[in-house]
């Protein structure tokens, strides 16, 4: 269930166009001052930082170590990205709309967790976007052969 403020949040700023400094900060503050508690408080994010047209880079900086915290250290198994959760990543990471702070989310989270043998799929595999972005972002979470 996503915290209402954080949706008032998200409807702000989507109105707005734009996550300013100030509007970082009272995300860290007062919406989310413990992380991000769910996946759907995720996947509100990661489609804010997707169709928002301006966001300060501190936004960047606060969603990419919270994301990989959320992702890699508070979820079950703790340190490893199973094949589910990479599978539900993969449409933010790899997407048609795939911005820096997606590809730079995607490179934190292939050096902080374990994949086990699991990856985000190619986008060539997938029929993602082709662009040479998303091709790096794929190749960096594909764990290379022992």
């Amino acid at each position: 269930m996503i915290n209402s403020s954080l949706q008032t949040f998200a409807n702000n700023v989507q109105a707005a166009g734009r996550i300013s400094f100030g509007d970082v900060k009272r995300l860290q503050r007062d919406i989310l001052p413990d992380g991000i508690s769910s996946r759907e408080e995720v996947e509100l994010l990661l489609t804010l930082a997707q169709t928002v047209g301006r966001a300060d880079r501190a936004f960047g900086d606060w969603l990419v170590a919270t994301m990989v915290d959320f992702v890699v250290w508070g979820t079950r198994p703790t340190g490893v990205i199973d094949g589910e959760t990479a599978s539900w990543l993969t449409p933010f990471l790899v997407g048609q709309r795939t911005t820096k702070t997606m590809r730079r989310l995607a490179r934190e989270l292939a050096a902080e967790g374990d994949h086990s043998g699991t990856a985000l799929p190619s986008p060539a595999l997938d029929g993602a976007s082709g662009d040479c972005a998303s091709a790096q972002v794929a190749m960096e979470l594909t764990p290379l052969a022992a």
